[in-house]
């Protein structure tokens, strides 16, 4: 794969207004500022990261949570656009703009995501792998649809749709994005059809396919296979990852720190393992500058983010070939330098016993698991017999931009889980409510 077509500002449904001119603020700079005064990603302030969402204690949100990574995606984009480009002997200007790419895709790399954090990615395809939902799935089966959109259901899949599908009343294009930033989002550069059984991870549904298709083509990435369809990852790909990985570990533990999951001193013993001794020294005399807690953990939260960022750099710079030939395999973060990957490995071992399994974030897996399931259950029904009376006041719920009265049971299934997969917590638990009859609109 070339830079020079890897890094293209066309812009994706508006490619004939495309031109060569070039203007004070480019197009990835555009694509970063049209996210940000999205309603997509203003909804993502009310979408569960890990914890529930603040109360008398803040912790991140999914909103949050972006923003971070696509600063850390900025900083990672720049310093290796910058060496790339030193070292480049075809100069491609472009690879100046990667910090833009990268930042913007990072992001776009939640906006899919359900509401109730990860565990409402688990309760649409458990509902329709195990619940009520398996009737559909019977009934796709006979109509030769694509079933694993639904039974592995996957956000970064529903990233990618959000940003470019036509929906009712929208332009085309979607977002009209630029094709560099949507494909540096495709985590999983892969059909519904290559799922793996175990992850359950894919980058694409049934109704993106050719769109998916169109962009690689524009970009020149490899594909692997014709059957399934499946490419090798966009090199930004890696960078988007690195952030995200980074981010959601380290900010993790400082959340569990804030909600007395952890101590202070195990806290600060997990970010001093990232260190070698002569950087020890020197951790430990800034940080004693404070006598606040939380600001002695954000003090080391930030030093191991930067050692993260240049450790991630040096990886991606290094192995430049190789992941342009799409021979390189896993995530930076798997290539690091002994000392912090031995850290990292800790980090990740100590949030899965005290973190993820706490009571807080279980009882939010819960809810989430009992809403999503039975918003599925009414408006899947309610699209299925729609000239019941109660169906017709369902429907008129679910909002016009979606397909909700298409003939095919594909594309109702679809609109049902867009609508779904959209809302924030407060609006599910709230829809929740009213359709139960737990609570009354009041004026």
């Amino acid at each position: 794969m070339r830079w020079e077509k890897l890094l293209s500002d066309k812009r994706f449904g508006m490619e004939s207004y495309h031109d060569e001119s070039k203007h004070e603020r480019t197009d990835f700079q555009r694509d970063y500022d049209r996210l940000i005064f999205s309603a997509p990603f203003r909804r993502l302030q009310n979408k569960t990261q890990v914890f529930p969402l603040p109360g008398s204690v803040f912790v991140h949100n999914r909103l949050t949570h972006s923003l971070e990574v696509a600063c850390v995606g900025r900083s990672l984009g720049e310093v290796c656009g910058k060496q790339l480009f030193k070292s480049s002997k075809q100069e491609c200007s472009a690879l100046l703009e990667m910090g833009s790419i990268v930042s913007a895709a990072c992001l776009a790399h939640d906006l899919g995501n359900p509401p109730f954090g990860h565990s409402g990615e688990k309760a649409i395809s458990t509902y329709f792998s195990e619940g009520n939902g398996k009737e559909w799935i019977e009934t796709l089966k006979r109509q030769e649809e694509r079933i694993t959109d639904f039974t592995h259901f996957e956000g970064n899949a529903n990233s990618l749709r959000l940003l470019t599908h036509q929906f009712n009343g929208r332009r085309k294009g979607g977002f009209a994005m630029t094709y560099s930033t949507l494909s540096s989002i495709v985590k999983y550069p892969y059909s519904s059809l290559s799922c793996d059984p175990e992850k359950g991870k894919f980058g694409f549904f049934a109704s993106e396919e050719s769109d998916y298709e169109k962009i690689t083509e524009e970009l020149g990435l490899l594909k692997i296979s014709e059957s399934p369809v499946r490419y090798v990852r966009h090199p930004l790909v890696y960078l988007v990852e690195a952030a995200d990985d980074i981010c959601y570990q380290i900010m993790d533990i400082e959340d569990a720190h804030k909600l007395k999951l952890l101590s202070t001193e195990e806290c600060i013993e997990l970010m001093f393992n990232f260190f070698p001794e002569e950087k020890k020294k020197r951790a430990l005399s800034i940080m004693n500058m404070v006598d606040d807690k939380n600001e002695k953990i954000a003090y080391l939260r930030s030093s191991v983010i930067g050692l993260l960022i240049d450790e991630c750099c040096r990886v991606f710079v290094e192995n430049e070939n190789s992941i342009l030939q799409g021979k390189f395999e896993k995530s930076l973060i798997k290539y690091i330098g002994e000392t912090p990957q031995s850290a990292y490995i800790i980090c990740s071992e100590t949030a899965k016993e005290k973190v993820y399994r706490s009571q807080i974030v279980v009882d939010i897996e819960l809810a989430g698991f009992r809403i999503i399931s039975f918003l599925l259950d009414c408006l899947l029904d309610a699209v299925r017999y729609p000239g019941k009376k109660y169906s017709g006041l369902l429907i008129e719920r679910i909002p016009e931009q979606y397909e909700k009265t298409n003939v095919n049971d594909y594309t109702k299934t679809q609109a049902v889980v867009d609508y779904i997969s959209g809302m924030t917590d407060i609006y599910a638990l709230d829809l929740y409510r009213k359709i139960t009859g737990m609570s009354l609109p009041s004026l």
